[in-house]
């Protein structure tokens, strides 16, 4: 790998966003780190998908592994993930110009009557990271609103977001709202927060629950799959 992919790597699992960052042992202030690097290796006319393919995406499959085994604890997850969100807005003309293939746009939101979005912005940060069209409803977002976006944007993938047991009642209310409008089986639905579980995800008719950011990335990519293998058949 190119020294410099294996930098911009390096430096996203330590979570290091510039050169102020100081870095797990606290001694690399002042070295670049991932927007530093990034910017580096685009001046040096390195695509943007070996960018992304050799250096985000690995380095945020082993973030992902350290805190699945319990060595990363979540702040160290959300420094990673800010290091994305800061070298997306980098890479962004070269995706927007087509030279990255991207994989479907995906309508994320917290549920209505929830304000919290740290988990939803990371799963928005990394899927963007990882080749998807992100359109970011926000918090608090009522049926209605998700509605008129998959009918205005006729995204395929939608993700619905609740930390509070009193708001998941709304990923069900949305669900029904998206098959009165006929639109149910044009979108996956991908459900994830504290309170949610795979048992709930079957039981409002989502297709999928996800526990985490990396889960998402990985049953995303395997809806694509599908789609793929069906529209070769």
């Amino acid at each position: 790998m190119n020294n410099l992919l294996e930098e911009i790597k390096t430096n996203l699992i330590a979570g290091r966003i510039d050169q102020e960052d100081e870095g797990f042992e606290g001694d690399m202030v002042g070295k670049p780190g991932v927007v530093e690097l990034v910017k580096s290796a685009l001046e040096r006319d390195i695509p943007a998908v070996d960018i992304i393919s050799e250096s985000l995406n690995p380095g945020m499959e082993e973030v992902g592994r350290l805190y699945e085994e319990g060595e990363y604890l979540t702040p160290d997850m959300l420094a990673s993930a800010e290091c994305i969100k800061q070298a997306m807005p980098l890479l962004n003309p070269q995706l927007i110009g087509g030279q990255v293939p991207r994989k479907g746009m995906f309508l994320i939101c917290t549920v209505q009557g929830d304000l919290h979005d740290i988990g939803k912005d990371i799963v928005a940060t990394m899927l963007m990271g990882a080749g998807y069209e992100i359109v970011d409803m926000g918090a608090d977002v009522s049926a209605d609103t998700v509605v008129e976006n998959l009918i205005k944007t006729k995204a395929p993938y939608l993700g619905l977001s609740a930390l509070l047991t009193s708001t998941m009642v709304h990923m069900e209310e949305i669900i029904s709202r998206i098959s009165q409008q006929g639109l149910r089986d044009k979108v996956k639905i991908l459900i994830g927060g504290a309170p949610v579980s795979s048992e709930f995800a079957e039981s409002i008719g989502a297709d999928s629950y996800c526990e985490d950011a990396f889960e998402a990335i990985h049953k995303l990519n395997s809806f694509n799959r599908e789609g793929d293998k069906n529209a070769a058949t």
